[in-house]
């Protein structure tokens, strides 16, 4: 589905910070949207924590940043890290090219599969959330 000029595929579910997440078998797939992405310019650095590391939803657990901006990453779901995309080490700009395929981030083992449904999900819910954001953005809020 495009929201404006931003891709944001139907079938993820979405972080309010603009990272999505995706159901991979017993893992949670996930990475920093097309909205972020665009916003946030050419990525030349993130952060890899140890996979191991127990996450708690909402809590920072990485940091990503490009030429004009220095984010955080916040775990969409309480559960610990499993697998870092080791790629994004030496080609960070792959989320810039690919940021639903190649330029995933983390994989996650949430401790419940259902803690997905408190993410944001849905043609319509994910449209009003976009459009909020692009409009406070466009404000500079």
């Amino acid at each position: 589905m495009k929201v404006e000029q931003y891709e944001m595929p139907d079938d993820l579910y979405y972080e309010e910070n603009h990272f999505w997440v995706k159901e991979e078998g017993d893992v949670f797939v996930m990475g920093m949207d097309d909205f972020a992405q665009v916003m946030a310019g050419e990525i030349v650095y993130i952060q890899l924590p140890e996979p191991g590391k127990k996450l708690k939803a909402g809590k920072k657990f990485a940091k990503i940043e490009s030429g004009k901006w220095l984010g955080k990453v916040y775990a969409p779901v309480d559960g610990e890290l499993v697998a870092v995309n080791e790629e994004l080490e030496s080609n960070p700009s792959l989320i810039n090219d690919d940021c639903y395929g190649k330029g995933w981030m983390f994989k996650i083992k949430p401790d419940n599969k259902a803690d997905i449904e408190n993410l944001i999900h849905g043609p319509e819910a994910v449209k009003k959330w976009l459009l909020a954001d692009i409009e406070k953005y466009a404000k500079g809020e």
